[in-house]
C-alpha cells in the first residue's frame, strides 16, 4: 500500500510539472489529471524486472556444443542473437619430411561466444541445462535490474502528453507554438518505444555464453617454403663445379691473350733494367782494378 501511494504521489507531481510552461490552460481539469495519475500508478504496480545472465564454461568440443546450444535455445522458444567461433595457433613446429615437404604440427585453441534471448520465466531452467553441457563452469552470473520506476515515469509522461493533445484538439488548451506540437508527439513516440523496449526486456532475458575446449593438435604436410633446401645432388654439383672451373680457366687464358702486348713490354723492361745494372757493376769493378 505504501508503494502504491508513493507511486500515485510521484505521478501527480510529474503530471502537474509537465503541464506548465509552454501551454496556456483555458479550463482546469485537476480531477482528470489525478485520475490519470492513479491509473498510471496502478498500471505500473507490476514490477518490471529485467534479467540478464552469463556463463563461462569448458566443453569437450566447441563445434558440437554450439549446435547443442542452438537446439536448446530453439527448444526454450528463444533466439540466437550472436554467434562467433574463433581458433588461434598457440604453438607450432615444422619437421622436414623431404626436400620439398614439411610436416607442421600446431597446437590450436578454439573458443566460441553466443548471445541468446530466452523467455525470462525459463531463464533458470535454461541456465541449468547449459551448465550440464560443460566439463566445469568457470563463471556463472545473473543480474536483475528493476525498471519499474523508469516504466512508470515514461507511462506518466505519455499520459500527460496524451491529455494535452486531447485538450488542444478540443480547444481547452491553446498551444501557441506549432513546433511544440511536433515535439510533443515525438516525445510521445519515444516514450512508447522506451516502454516497449522495457516490456521486451522483461519478457525475454539476454544470456551471454562463452565456452572453450582444450588445445588440440593439428598435423599437416605442406610445401617447404625455404629456397635453401631446393639444391641439386652432390655429384651433380661436383660436375657443375668442374665445368665452372674449366670455364674460369678459359677466361683467364683469354684475358692473358688480350694483354700479350703489356706482358712483352713488361719482360723487355725487366731484362733492360737487369742488363743495365749488370753493365754498371762491371764498369765499377774495372775502375777499381785500375
Amino acid at each position: 500500500m505504501k508503494t502504491r501511494q508513493l507511486l500515485a504521489i510521484a505521478a501527480s507531481l510529474l503530471l502537474l510539472g509537465a503541464c506548465k510552461g509552454k501551454y496556456e490552460p483555458i479550463n482546469n481539469d485537476n480531477d482528470h489529471l489525478a485520475s490519470s495519475a492513479d491509473s498510471a500508478a496502478s498500471s505500473a504496480t507490476e514490477p518490471k524486472l529485467v534479467k540478464t545472465a552469463s556463463i563461462n564454461f569448458k566443453v569437450r568440443n566447441v563445434e558440437q556444443t554450439s549446435m547443442q546450444l542452438t537446439a536448446l535455445t530453439t527448444l526454450y522458444q528463444g533466439m540466437v542473437m550472436h554467434h562467433h567461433v574463433s581458433s588461434s595457433i598457440e604453438n607450432t613446429r615444422d619437421t622436414r619430411v623431404s626436400n620439398d615437404s614439411v610436416m607442421r604440427v600446431s597446437a590450436i585453441r578454439t573458443v566460441a561466444e553466443l548471445e541468446v534471448k530466452v523467455p525470462s520465466v525459463k531463464l533458470n531452467q535454461f541456465m541449468d541445462e547449459v551448465s550440464k553441457m560443460g566439463l566445469y563452469v568457470a563463471e556463472r552470473k545473473m543480474d536483475i535490474d528493476d525498471k519499474s520506476l523508469d516504466y512508470l515515469a515514461a507511462q506518466m509522461k505519455l499520459n500527460s502528453r496524451n491529455q494535452i493533445i486531447s485538450q488542444q484538439k478540443k480547444g481547452r488548451i491553446v498551444i501557441r507554438d506549432p513546433g511544440a506540437v511536433v515535439n510533443l508527439k515525438d516525445d510521445m513516440i519515444d516514450q512508447q518505444i522506451t516502454n516497449m523496449k522495457i516490456d521486451e526486456a522483461v519478457k525475454y532475458s539476454i544470456v551471454d555464453l562463452s565456452f572453450y575446449q582444450s588445445n588440440h593438435i593439428n598435423k599437416e604436410i605442406i610445401a617447404n617454403d625455404d629456397p635453401a633446401n631446393y639444391t641439386s645432388p652432390f655429384f651433380t654439383r661436383l660436375k657443375v663445379a668442374f665445368s665452372n672451373g674449366f670455364m674460369i680457366f678459359q677466361s683467364v687464358v683469354l684475358a692473358i691473350a688480350n694483354l700479350w702486348l703489356l706482358i712483352v713490354c713488361a719482360f723487355a723492361l725487366y731484362f733492360g733494367i737487369a742488363y743495365y745494372r749488370k753493365r754498371k757493376r762491371t764498369a765499377t769493378l774495372n775502375t777499381a782494378n785500375i
